[in-house]
């Protein structure tokens, strides 16, 4: 027993070292310390038993300088957000716990809190309280959660039971998307069975807002995904107009909300996602703008019926508790428990922190836009979130910025391509990201401008 506490003492003491040390490093590890862990791991499986205080030193030694510095406030790629303190040590201690959340059975306290978290996730969004949801890997998982849940209500309205016969022979589904829906979307349409080429392709404007005068009539069963954050730009698509011409002719609306559906959370930014409660099921991911650990995605339908009829299981030794179980609402049978981190964030923030955390890194957004253009740097989106467009001239330039940008490690952005213009993609999504991390990482950026 003794020796269990020491070690994970270590490991936390260890761990606070790593996050202590993360506004001095670089955001993106240099190659020397990448190619020491390749090296190492080359080794074959050893023969017998090591230490468990050697595994942990070894991690930590030799994996640590190779991680990137995502966790920190200077790290601007793929809407990535920190985890935050409450969640990172909730997540150590559920760990610990190391429960099986499928149902109230395998783990009561993890049922409880994910309803608990569930909850105030949907009174955080402003989203209807009666509305039913699942925690999963992110915003895939809960792309395809909610779809899978869409193609069967669609399908069964006309006529069509997709749970007993499948999709042979079932009438054609339409799926309408705007023309820069998010990539992840067509994988999820593959794995469903409705194919990624027979989507119907909205035009978009120069934001990358689906054009609601150019949506198509709809006349078979058919579903709507409509975007809550362009994943470039971070406008909205006009869900007020969208989905009252969906529903009209009986679709499904789908909101892909990876992080801009967290917009809701504030007065300020609610605006832009006006009218996304109307909707008939949302996807976000609580790994991003809720700063919780990877990984975790929430998936919400409307209507609790139609998620349960396309997720539910049943078997020899699954019986049912009598309760709310969630294997009967997620694509997982076994699962973390997430809910601990949602719950420890949402707790630790309240809605007056979760307002103010999403509003910082907007104001920081168009803080660090307003700075490069005064230096006659191209923003090539409305700087209405967290995402910033830069282009720093044709595309060679342009990545050519980008590479001294990472190389030096001040911060890390990605490289993006949108409206056929090579760019810096920036996102500013963390709760660590500090005024002077802006500042840092603008000096940065100006000087590979400069020397480029």
């Amino acid at each position: 027993m003794t020796k269990r506490r020491d070690l994970l003492a270590d490991a936390a003491t260890r761990a606070a070292e790593y996050l202590e040390s993360l506004d001095e490093r670089a955001v993106f590890p240099p190659p020397k310390p990448v190619e020491t862990l390749r090296s190492f791991l080359e080794a074959a499986l050893p023969e017998g038993p090591t230490a468990p205080e050697t595994v942990l030193a070894q991690l930590d030694e030799i994996a640590g300088p190779a991680t990137v510095a995502s966790a920190g406030g200077r790290y601007f790629g793929f809407v990535t957000g920190g985890a935050l303190p409450a969640a990172v040590a909730a997540n150590w201690l559920a760990t610990a716990w190391d429960q099986n959340s499928f149902n109230n059975v395998s783990s009561p306290a993890i049922a409880l809190l994910e309803d608990a978290a569930l909850r105030w996730v949907k009174q955080a969004l402003d989203l209807p309280a009666t509305a039913e949801g699942t925690l999963v890997t992110g915003a895939t998982m809960a792309n395809f959660t909610c779809l899978a849940a869409a193609r069967q209500r669609v399908l069964a309205d006309a006529g069509w039971d997709a749970d007993e016969k499948g999709l042979f022979g079932a009438p054609p589904i339409d799926v309408i998307v705007g023309d820069e829906v998010h990539a992840t979307i067509f994988k999820v349409l593959s794995m469903l069975g409705l194919g990624r080429d027979r989507v119907v392709r909205v035009p978009v404007d120069d934001q990358g807002r689906m054009r609601a005068d150019a949506l198509p009539p709809i006349d078979k069963p058919a579903i709507v995904c409509i975007q809550a954050g362009n994943v470039n730009s971070g406008a909205f698509d006009p869900a007020a107009e969208i989905i009252s011409h969906a529903h009209k002719a009986g679709a499904w609306v789908h909101v892909d909300g990876a992080f801009g559906l967290w917009a809701r959370a504030s007065k300020t930014l609610a605006p832009l996602a006006a009218g996304l409660e109307a909707a008939d099921s949302w996807a976000t991911d609580a790994h991003k703008w809720l700063n919780v650990p990877y990984d975790c995605g929430v998936a919400l339908v409307r209507e609790p019926d139609n998620l349960r009829r396309a997720m539910s299981i049943s078997g020899a030794y699954l019986l049912a508790s009598g309760q709310r179980d969630q294997i009967d609402y997620s694509p997982d049978s076994s699962r973390r428990a997430r809910a601990v981190d949602v719950w420890a964030s949402l707790k630790s923030l309240g809605r007056s922190g979760l307002a103010e955390m999403i509003e910082r890194n907007c104001r920081q957004a168009s803080q660090l836009a307003e700075s490069l253009r005064r230096a006659n740097i191209e923003i090539l989106n409305d700087v209405v979130l967290n995402q910033v467009v830069v282009a720093f001239g044709d595309a060679d330039r342009t990545n050519r910025v980008i590479e001294a940008v990472q190389i030096d490690g001040t911060c890390w952005a990605g490289a993006t391509v949108w409206r056929n213009r090579t760019a810096m993609r920036i996102s500013v999504s963390g709760w660590a990201t500090t005024d002077a991390d802006i500042e840092r990482s603008l000096e940065a950026i100006l000087k590979a401008h400069r020397e480029a």
